[in-house]
């Protein structure tokens, strides 16, 4: 979107025929052979063909607005941006730089980087991002890269349209009439109530922890210095993650303070709280949807279902029961006992009735047109292969004969099998074998519960112990670092070896420091969840006891412990296994020919932002997560003449073609021969001795 008519636009940056000694018209230095490798691969982008089309309609448009409709991948969040810097540059940037707004600040961070990288320019000069607590840019950023909120800050305290001259609004559809910023939405009604001193508990339903989180702190922060007459509110969360802190919402709080209980879906039918009596209610829900085919999980942002809305109803209770309304509704209230409060600029209305009430963050017609009648049974969104395992142990029915009230796809439960088959849990007939009894008594994923049996052969139970603990419990940090010396205490529990061993390491530390609350604090760790990793490990650790499974001592920051960590790892995970193809951080996953980055919370991604270092040619993986950035989170390197060693034959011989299964086979059989020289070696060794005896 261009804030303003610009000039004629003329294409610069070098001709695909020029030299590689072209100068970077952004930096003015040769470019590398790199930028044009990267450049073949722009130009097999579907984006491409469109580029001139794009440049002629952002100079014609009498609006100075152009939008873009394209497939996913087609190359539209990296090249459109840079389009848009040369179309800028070509006019001197006259009328200022450009800025590329996103949604979700990790968007943000992920494409800068990947820009850059094309470019040929260095992240934080030329190209840049803003984001919560970190501004990567200077005085030379010419192309930069921010997140939505922030950018509505700078606006807020500038005037005219801000310091650019071409505003790109990625995702536009993920924009509509629903408040952009929900958690400020909630806060402001929270705020009205008490100001108001209507009686009774609050209950806020937003989509997703990471929302409840900063809703609860800035609550924290706002409703303290109010003038009330009583106490102030009690601010608490309420999600899995909560662990022991979830008692606090039924507990008496003292002097009469009011609860602000903030939560989302779990609170819907599981949860129950007879002094609430006003509902905020934003009509959205964040869920974990599992693609069997790809085995990845996708965060989706959807509306909740028209049965899930009138249980939050509901919850507003009092005698007789407090009032929904929606925001269309409010002007046409005519009960006289009604107070009705605008807020959020006319967005959302509050009404206040004696008996409680129920705001709802978005308008009536959005229910009615795009919530469904009842929500998604979940077994059609998870990984089946629990579910499997336990049909196994119990012998209820073969998975295609069971009868479940809502059945899940025939492709879900076949990948459950076909993994369950993987991790040598079932036996030639499929019913389950030895080593299947033994993963159906763990409370955990069959692969994580496979690796923890490993670590009984390989000596390294006890760091195994406490990485599925880790792995199990809600993630262990809160939100992004939020000042340098946080920061700095981030970077000294991560370890050189990965993610996986980092978490070990976060452990040891939270231990050590006495499961200190505030030690958490300093460094953005969740009190909460790391005191649940604490009681999960000493539940496997006492399960692994009663079927006299044998214990290791600890050993961990050894060499042989670090190889030892990395075949139990491999022996349960070796589906979740990803190789970087061109060196730059592009992962093609093994079993499907998917490609991800990875996490912006990787050790390995924040190492290289400190000194550029060439990131693992292979890893392991724990979740692959689809989105715009398709990460893969909690990552480790590999070797892979390990995977080799610890993979079943069956399933290197069954992954899809590609370089990487190539590389893998023609590396099983150097192995093989390897293997059959030593043998031979070793035979005619021990001939020879004994003809010497």
């Amino acid at each position: 979107m261009a804030s303003q008519r610009l000039g004629l636009a003329e294409e610069s940056g070098p001709n695909p025929g020029e030299s590689e000694l072209a100068v970077n018209p952004f930096d003015g230095l040769p470019f590398s052979s790199h930028y044009y490798e990267l450049l073949e691969q722009r130009r097999a982008l579907p984006i491409w063909a469109s580029r001139f089309i794009f440049l002629e309609q952002l100079e014609s448009s009498p609006s100075g607005v152009v939008l873009v409709s394209g497939e996913p991948g087609s190359g539209k969040s990296t090249q459109i941006p840079q389009w848009c810097a040369e179309f800028a540059l070509a006019r001197g940037f006259q009328e200022g730089r450009v800025t590329v707004t996103q949604p979700h600040p990790l968007a943000a961070l992920s494409l800068a980087m990947r820009v850059a990288d094309e470019m040929d320019l260095t992240l934080g000069h030329e190209v840049g991002y803003s984001i919560p607590q970190e501004d990567c840019t200077g005085p030379d950023t010419l192309l930069r890269f921010c997140w939505d909120g922030l950018l509505l800050q700078e606006v807020a305290s500038t005037r005219g349209t801000g310091a650019w001259g071409v505003l790109v609004l990625d995702e536009a559809q993920e924009r509509d009439t629903v408040p952009t910023d929900r958690v400020e939405a909630a806060c402001q009604a929270v705020i009205e109530l008490c100001m108001k001193e209507a009686p009774g508990d609050v209950l806020v339903y937003l989509p997703s922890e990471e929302e409840i989180l900063l809703c609860c702190e800035s609550l924290s922060r706002e409703v303290g210095p109010l003038a009330l007459r009583g106490p102030p509110p009690r601010v608490l969360p309420l999600h899995p993650g909560c662990g022991p802190a979830v008692q606090a919402a039924y507990e008496d709080t003292d002097l009469g303070a009011r609860k602000v209980v903030v939560t989302h879906w779990l609170a819907d039918f599981s949860f129950s709280l007879p002094s609430i009596r006003h509902v905020i209610d934003s009509g959205l829900e964040l869920r974990s949807v599992y693609n069997p085919q790809i085995r990845a999980e996708s965060q989706v942002l959807r509306p909740i279902s028209k049965c899930q809305a009138e249980a939050r109803r509901l919850r507003a209770r009092g005698l007789p029961p407090g009032k929904h309304l929606c925001p269309t509704e409010i002007k046409h209230e005519k009960n006289p006992h009604t107070q009705t409060q605008e807020i959020c600029s006319g967005l959302l209305s509050q009404v206040f009735l004696p008996s409680g009430s129920c705001l709802c963050l978005y308008p009536k017609s959005f229910l009615e047109l795009e919530a469904p009648l009842l929500p998604t049974a979940r077994i059609c969104e998870e990984n089946l292969s629990p579910v499997v395992l336990l049909l196994k142990r119990r012998q209820i029915a073969e998975p295609g004969e069971c009868h479940f009230l809502d059945r899940p796809a025939p492709e879900a439960l076949m990948q459950a099998l076909e993994d369950l088959d993987y991790l040598a849990a079932l036996d030639d007939d499929g019913n389950l074998s030895d080593l299947g009894v033994i993963l159906s008594e763990f409370p955990l994923p069959p692969e994580l519960a496979k690796a923890l049996l490993a670590s009984c052969e390989f000596d390294c139970v006890d760091e195994m112990l406490t990485l599925a603990a880790m792995l199990t419990a809600a993630p262990g940090f809160t939100h992004p670092p939020l000042s340098a010396e946080e920061a700095a205490l981030r970077r000294a529990l991560e370890h050189t070896d990965g993610d996986h061993s980092s978490l070990i390491q976060v452990y040891e530390a939270f231990i050590q420091s006495g499961a200190d609350k505030a030690w958490c604090q300093a460094r953005g760790l969740n009190w909460a969840a790391l005191c649940q990793a604490q009681k999960l490990r000493g539940d496997l650790l006492e399960l692994m006891q009663q079927i006299e499974l044998p214990l290791s001592q600890p050993a961990f920051g050894s060499e042989q412990n670090r190889r030892d960590l990395q075949k139990a790892l491999l022996s349960g995970y070796f589906l979740k296994v990803a190789r970087d193809t061109d060196g730059t951080g592009n992962y093609l996953l093994l079993t499907h020919k998917h490609v991800a980055q990875l996490s912006p919370y990787c050790c390995y991604r924040s190492r290289s932002r400190r000194s550029p270092t060439r990131p693992p040619p292979w890893v392991l993986y724990h979740t692959f997560s689809i989105s715009k950035d398709n990460c893969l989170s909690i990552v480790s390197e590999i070797q892979p003449q390990m995977l080799v060693e610890l993979a079943p034959p069956y399933f290197l011989s069954n992954l899809p073609p590609s370089e990487s299964r190539d590389l893998l086979n023609q590396l099983r059989e150097e192995m093989a021969d390897s293997s059959v020289e030593s043998e031979s070696s070793s035979t005619q060794e021990f001939g020879d001795a004994c003809v010497l005896q």
